[in-house]
């Protein structure tokens, strides 16, 4: 008999269509469990423990969420479960993928977070096949750590490192890992290593086989700024008052607009001088660290910018939060961040 704790948190997979619109609904978590029961013919060997710490469609999600989440886990002693399953919506999975992967470094079974692409009562619903997954992951003993099943339509289901999740494409409900590179497959109840990594069998935590078990509290820093850049983007619209730290996005290439010919309020390197004066530190992501870089990126680092090498935007986000949280020490923040804590780094 497997224990398997079930948190719901609402989301589409939690939700029900009304008069043409998509709500969570209180009966919709059961009937996940009722549509697995009727569809999984080993369900007898499986026991659930079900809460719902919250009910929100995940766009509505603030980091305080993840601290609710985290405590109703830890409540729950985890260790007494043969793994956890939690619900939650798609529009924000990639970042409380990377948050319990950073704050759950060190667990020791493993924990899944299941989507799903369409209300359950929909045809082309992917939220059962995910959940089905989730449970074969845990009945099978196969690994410890955080993850995302998740069934792309048209494909097979695939798991991600929940570190590595990145948000879905544009007008998709699709989901991939960075660089393409999913963690494992699944079909018929089979999974195969899709991109080989350090595996930690069920008992360990890739941060025990790799010593770097990092002790957090579920604390996310709430003044951090995101931007994202795009053409025209103007820096004097950013009021920095009540900011620590800014992230910047950055194009596919690892750059943003490092010139001034357009006015210096379109320029990055400005902005990070303006940032500095006010004591506050710029970091840079996503990048692949090369040794060629374009000059616009050597500009901006050469103006002070701090870049987060090899890891995805949500990662990134994240990470900066928890370290901003929970550390105030400079270096100890920049060791945070190098450190790969949860595998986030590709």
């Amino acid at each position: 008999m497997k224990n398997i704790l079930v948190v719901f948190t609402g989301g589409t997979i939690g939700s029900t269509v009304t008069d043409g619109t998509i709500n969570t609904a209180t009966s919709m978590p059961f009937k996940l469990l009722d549509l697995f029961q009727q569809q999984d013919d080993k369900h007898q060997q499986v026991q659930f423990k079900t809460i719902q710490p919250i009910q929100i469609l995940s766009e509505n999600l603030a980091p305080c969420v993840w601290q609710t989440l985290i405590a109703a886990i830890e409540a729950e002693q985890p260790d007494g479960y043969d793994g956890i399953i939690v619900t939650h919506g798609t529009d924000t999975l990639a970042y409380t993928a990377a948050a319990l992967s950073f704050y759950f470094n060190a667990i020791k079974i493993p924990l899944l977070l299941v989507a799903s692409d369409y209300p359950l009562g929909h045809s082309k619903a992917n939220g059962l096949d995910n959940f089905r997954c989730a449970v074969e992951f845990i009945r099978q003993k196969l690994h410890a750590g955080v993850f995302v099943p998740y069934r792309n339509q048209q494909q097979i289901t695939q798991i991600h490192k929940g570190s590595r999740l990145t948000c879905s494409l544009q007008l998709s409900g699709d989901f991939f890992s960075v660089q393409g590179k999913s963690f494992m497959g699944f079909q018929e109840s089979v999974f195969w290593l899709l991109s080989p990594a350090i595996k930690p069998i069920l008992g360990e935590s890739s941060a025990l086989l790799r010593n770097e078990i990092v002790s957090l509290k579920a604390k996310f820093s709430d003044r951090i700024l995101m931007i994202k850049p795009y053409p025209g983007l103007n820096y004097d619209y950013f009021n920095l008052e009540n900011i620590d730290v800014v992230l910047h996005d950055l194009y596919h290439s690892g750059t943003a607009c490092a010139s001034s010919q357009w006015g210096e309020n379109h320029s990055l390197v400005e902005f990070i001088k303006r940032c500095t004066q006010k004591n506050i530190t710029v970091y840079l992501a996503p990048a692949i660290k090369s040794t060629d870089a374009y000059q616009s990126t050597r500009a901006l680092i050469e103006q002070g910018a701090e870049m987060i090498w090899n890891m995805s935007i949500e990662a990134a986000y994240v990470k900066l939060m928890l370290a901003y949280g929970n550390f105030t020490d400079k270096q100890q923040i920049r060791e945070f961040i190098d450190a790969d804590i949860a595998e986030e780094h590709v």
